[in-house]
């Protein structure tokens, strides 16, 4: 009997409108289809989610609504794959994504992969949000191990995924469930690397507030990651230092403008600050505008928003803290 090698998991939630392009992706995978299985775990979905994936022939397991880490998880308890994959069900990989996700396993020191998004979305907003990842794969592509690894394109040697504890649950939305779990191998001394050829379709956000309401989502949860891995905050391999910048420039910024009717030198300190952020944004600008000069045109204007967004939400989350605090109840800790 064939030994079977991987896999794949598929956390939904509603996911009807998307589910089946992602399924039909992954059953056209170059693996042999007798070396991976694909498991569907639908955390509580009420618009037949489940039918979706029931009619192709796919394992499901139902479960309540707990979140994407648990359905995960509970993928993971069950499969029969050495590599547990992951993605989400609005992706839908390339042919040789499966393929491409397992190679660097053929190296015994590799615990877990790390792969990438593409979009064949036109419109302006898409079109930054993927240039924001591929200037992030251009960090990662320089790195022998990383320590940031996204749950839509994900894998792990089973084995160590279940003695680790797998994703926590205490994150209830996507958020920084996945990258929780990778920043805890890396601390433990588990190489992960990047698969940049590794590509998953993904439909990017099209309205504004959609976008920023996810960044906001991650600035939320992203605080109390790093309150866990504090190592991480200034460098995680992943995240430019000038986004850093801009989440405190953005914030100053626009405080400034509001201000500056009413104080002497305000317009002075506006322009200053204004002038530092646009100083931010050029290496982007520059790199994106080889690439796509329509995405480098609004970019600085999405990126101030942006900077608001991310704020906000370590804003909100420091409320959370302060008030853990003041009511003596602690965050949990990590699993394993």
């Amino acid at each position: 009997m064939t030994e079977l090698l991987a896999s794949v998991i598929v956390p939904a939630h509603n996911a009807r409108a998307t589910l089946g392009a992602c399924l039909q992706a992954l059953l056209r995978q170059t693996v042999p289809p007798e070396r991976y299985e694909i498991i569907v775990v639908d955390d509580g979905s009420t618009d037949g989610t489940d039918r979706v994936a029931a009619a192709f022939g796919v394992q499901v397991l139902r479960q309540p609504r707990k979140g994407p880490a648990a359905a995960r998880n509970a993928g993971a308890a069950i499969a029969r794959g050495t590599i547990v994959v992951f993605t989400d069900a609005d992706c839908a990989p390339c042919p040789d994504w499966l393929e491409r996700m397992l190679a660097p396993f053929a190296d015994p020191t590799v615990v877990g992969v790390k792969g990438a998004y593409r979009s064949a979305q036109r419109a302006l907003l898409p079109r930054f949000i993927q240039a924001e990842y591929e200037d992030k794969y251009d960090r990662l592509r320089q790195c022998d191990r990383i320590a940031f690894v996204d749950g839509y394109a994900a894998a792990y040697r089973r084995a160590i995924f279940l003695a680790e504890g797998g994703f926590d649950p205490v994150f209830p939305v996507p958020s920084a469930e996945d990258i929780e779990f990778s920043f805890r191998l890396a601390r433990r001394g588990h190489r992960l690397v990047f698969a940049p050829e590794a590509r998953v379709y993904h439909q990017h956000a099209i309205a504004l507030r959609h976008y920023l309401r996810r960044k906001f989502r991650y600035g939320y949860w992203r605080l109390l990651v790093y309150r866990r891995y504090p190592e991480r905050a200034l460098d995680d391999g992943h995240t430019p230092t000038s986004l850093k910048l801009q989440v405190g420039l953005a914030p100053l910024l626009a405080l400034s403008l509001a201000l500056s009717p009413f104080t002497r030198h305000g317009w002075r300190v506006s322009g200053l600050l204004g002038l530092a952020f646009l100083a931010s944004t050029g290496p982007f600008v520059r790199k994106t505008h080889r690439r796509d000069p329509g995405a480098a045109l609004v970019a600085p204007g999405l990126m101030f928003l942006r900077g608001l967004a991310l704020a906000a939400g370590l804003g909100a989350g420091l409320l959370r803290l302060a008030a853990d605090c003041l009511t003596g109840r602690r965050p949990e800790e990590a699993p394993g």
